[in-house]
């Protein structure tokens, strides 16, 4: 019983983990990067979704790496 504790603190440890994400966006033919750091990958998914939705006006497009 103690280690079917121990494996889901381990497995929940690693879901709630945060780290660093890169936000490739492309604008115009230029392609800038940002990192977006110390978030879940949630977060920095909207995160990059919405700086997408602001390049997307200029024809351009954002993917998180």
């Amino acid at each position: 019983m103690k280690k079917v504790f121990a494996s889901l603190a381990i497995i929940a440890l690693f879901a709630a983990c945060k780290k660093d994400y890169t936000c490739e966006c492309t604008v115009l033919g230029t392609t800038e990067s940002s990192v977006i750091k110390d978030v879940k990958k949630s977060e920095a998914k909207d995160s990059c979704d919405a700086a997408n939705a602001l390049v997307s006006l200029f024809g351009g497009s954002c993917e998180l790496k």
